[in-house]
């Protein structure tokens, strides 16, 4: 269910089709409901399937249309498959939110190489494919003509901001801010749009109780603003880069951190 401040949409996505990767928890799944409640059809992808039910479930009781796909980022067939499901249901995805992703932390020295493999698999490696994919089809689908594709990848302020204990983690995230540009440079004669969202630090289910902790509460209480941020204000810059408006933004990075990075 959506959690974190509301946003009224502002942007109207009706006739979009759009794929959000790591849909069933946390932004991924925010970035669904929103998606959705300003009229695009959306596909919620994850290997978590019994999640994105619930969450298909709700957005269709408010009069959305969403589809759940099982889809692992990491693995090239299962991102194929997520895609020939989604364009059987609702036709060529021109929205795509490459959001799937995981953490590791601790120290350089102790981190296991696998662990270290598999982070750079699903946050590097998941963008790679879900992207290219997404741009496959939109090429062929003729975006170069229609200029209505919509790659928005998640990065993070970790990707230039240095936090100790974060090595695979910010590592794949500066890594995805390079390639998102590159991806951008080349396809931007093909009608597709290509921009990164940088969060910073949000509370979510997966870091809630840290943050309901004592240290949690330190780690707060040395932001700038001495407060932690909502998922919903992600919102409207989610929206922009999915909507027509954004026609001339394309090989950006948008920090939006409540100034955790100053």
């Amino acid at each position: 269910m959506m959690t974190g401040k509301a946003a009224t949409p502002v942007f109207d996505l009706s006739g979009r089709v759009a794929l959000v990767t790591g849909a069933s928890s946390g932004l991924g799944e925010r970035f669904a409901e929103i998606l959705a409640a300003s009229g695009a059809a959306v596909v919620l992808a994850a290997r978590r399937t019994d999640r994105l039910e619930q969450t298909c479930a709700a957005i269709k009781a408010k009069g959305g249309r969403a589809i759940a796909v099982a889809m692992d980022v990491a693995d090239e067939a299962s991102t194929v498959a997520a895609y020939d499901a989604a364009e059987a249901a609702f036709g060529t995805v021109d929205t795509i939110i490459a959001n799937a992703g995981m953490n590791s932390e601790g120290s350089i020295l102790d981190l296991p190489v696998e662990e270290f493999d598999r982070v750079m698999a699903v946050n590097l490696r998941g963008v790679f494919l879900t992207a290219r994919e997404g741009a496959k089809r939109l090429i062929a689908s003729g975006s170069r003509e229609s200029g209505r594709g919509r790659i928005v990848i998640t990065a993070s302020i970790t990707a230039h901001k240095v936090e100790a204990g974060l090595a695979a983690y910010s590592g794949s995230k500066a890594g995805v801010l390079q390639m998102g540009k590159v991806m951008a440079r080349d396809w931007i004669r093909q009608g597709i749009n290509v921009n990164m969202i940088c969060p910073g630090y949000i509370k979510t289910e997966i870091n809630g109780e840290w943050f309901d902790t004592e240290a949690g509460a330190k780690q707060i209480a040395k932001f700038p603003r001495r407060r932690i941020m909502e998922q919903g204000e992600l919102d409207t810059m989610l929206l922009y880069l999915a909507s027509d408006a954004s026609g001339g933004v394309t090989g950006t990075s948008f920090t939006i951190d409540d100034g955790q990075s100053l």
